[in-house]
């Protein structure tokens, strides 16, 4: 039922890195059978939570729905993971509709014999539950992974943080420019640093050579 295609497990495999193709995997999802390749040619955010029913994990699924039109808006999907059945996933995604009046738009994977999860490292060696981390890993329209984060069980991630880190990977992607601590849109860019002595020297005079903001366009 769930396939990691050319994923690598925890028990002396190497696992996704950054800049490396995301391990496939085709699964049912409680939108139907999903895989990887179904979101090619747009950013995807695909993350695990440790287990449906519980209160951060729910903190977070309401903040996803509630911001899911913000990502859209920025061509990037989101696509949920947890070891749970796909019946527990449904009940739940029902229990939160009912309880807060917030359907959840974005499909969640069933992945009871931990295949993808140990494919993308959401179960850590040595783990005493099959509970995975609460891992996002933030997918490019190519396939390729381009950040990963990692919290804690008991810590809840940020929403607004990820739509910044994506904004911030596609404009640095489409003007090959870095963005400085806390970037958001329309704030200053910095340009690449200078590679050469020459080239350093001639940037002398408006500041620090290895430090220059810019505008970013559009």
């Amino acid at each position: 039922m769930d396939q990691a295609d050319n994923g690598s497990g925890i028990d002396g495999q190497a696992l996704p890195l950054l800049h490396e193709s995301a391990p496939d995997f085709h699964a049912r999802t409680t939108q139907g059978e999903r895989g990887l390749e179904d979101y090619r040619g747009r950013w995807l955010i695909f993350f695990a939570h440790p287990a449906d029913f519980t209160p951060v994990c729910t903190s977070e699924f309401l903040a996803f729905a509630n911001n899911y039109d913000r990502f859209q808006a920025i061509g990037c999907d989101l696509l949920g993971l947890s070891v749970d059945s796909l019946f527990a996933h449904i009940a739940w995604l029902d229990s939160i509709e009912r309880s807060f009046g917030v359907r959840v738009p974005f499909p969640i994977v069933e992945d009871p014999s931990m295949v993808i999860a140990r494919a993308y490292g959401m179960l850590h060696p040595g783990a005493h539950t099959s509970a995975t981390v609460r891992a996002t890993f933030v997918i490019d329209p190519a396939g390729i992974i381009r950040a990963i984060t990692w919290y804690p069980m008991s810590i809840g991630r940020s929403v607004e943080e990820l739509l910044r880190l994506v904004t911030a990977l596609q404009t640095s992607d489409a003007q090959e420019v870095f963005t400085p601590e806390g970037w958001r849109p329309g704030e200053p860019i910095l340009h690449p640093p200078a590679l050469t002595l020459p080239e350093a020297h001639a940037r002398v005079g408006g500041g620090a050579w290895y430090y220059r903001l810019g505008k970013a366009r559009g």
